[in-house]
């Protein structure tokens, strides 16, 4: 294989294993570290330089005085811990090992191809677990963690299916769940499920809420990528705003 082919190929893995990280929730500045150590444990490869944002990949490679640039647009977004971890994994081995391009590339394709947790993991388990257990430390009755628990399970859930049939933007997304979530407490505690109306909302919007991209935001920030951490910052705030027009309005009409 020439340098030029091999160069190519480590440009497209080490975007691959970037835009997967980015993809799944990764900070930007993770996602630059892991891209300059995949690329420096390449012995023909004398210069590296990558810059990224929540929305794109920007790498620049350089071998023999040619340079090889990659810019990759990531619109895909959620939260898969699982495969940034995996990515980190395949680095650090990557980096340590004899391990091949071409392998490292089918490695990468098969995290990226790995399904994410069932339906029922992340609407029951997460999404019905973290409401039900908010509204208990809101000083919530049993009643209460109840009716949280099966409001969150439908918040989450609608706004899967939602997000599955319609291409639109996480904060409609966001403002449509919290709409369900406003509505369902209010019905719920009709019925005689729940007590509190404010304590069952606040339960079950907490799925919604965008602490992990407040946290990013935070992390990039002290990192030095204040690009990043305003413009996750900016996304945590118009989430929280979707989330907070959706409950308003439902109250304001109740």
């Amino acid at each position: 294989m020439c340098k030029k082919d091999k160069a190519r190929k480590v440009l497209d893995m080490s975007v691959l294993a970037g835009e997967i990280m980015l993809e799944n929730g990764a900070e930007t500045y993770r996602v630059e570290d892991t891209i300059i150590r995949i690329c420096n444990a390449i012995d023909i490869i004398d210069y590296v330089d990558v810059f990224v944002i929540p929305t794109g990949i920007f790498l620049t490679i350089g071998y023999d005085n040619e340079i090889m640039t990659y810019i990759q647009r990531t619109k895909t977004k959620r939260i898969d811990l699982n495969k940034i971890t995996l990515v980190n994994e395949f680095s650090r081995e990557f980096v340590s090992s004899k391990m091949t391009v071409s392998e490292g590339v089918e490695r990468l394709v098969s995290i990226r191809n790995l399904k994410p947790y069932s339906d029922f993991t992340k609407s029951v388990l997460g999404g019905g677990l973290i409401g039900g257990f908010s509204a208990l430390l809101f000083k919530g009755s049993f009643s209460d963690f109840l009716a949280a628990f099966l409001v969150s399970v439908l918040v989450v859930k609608s706004r899967e299916v939602v997000g599955r049939k319609v291409n639109i933007i996480s904060y409609v997304k966001d403002f449509m769940g919290s709409l369900v979530s406003g509505a369902l407490a209010i019905l719920f505690v009709k019925i005689g499920i729940g007590n509190s109306i404010d304590n069952i909302i606040i339960g079950s919007i907490m799925p919604l809420v965008p602490g992990f991209a407040i946290t990013n935001a935070t992390r990039d920030s002290i990192s030095g990528d204040f690009l990043a951490g305003v413009s996750r910052g900016l996304e945590a705030i118009l989430c929280a705003l979707s989330i907070a027009l959706g409950v308003g309005i439902i109250l304001y009409f109740y």
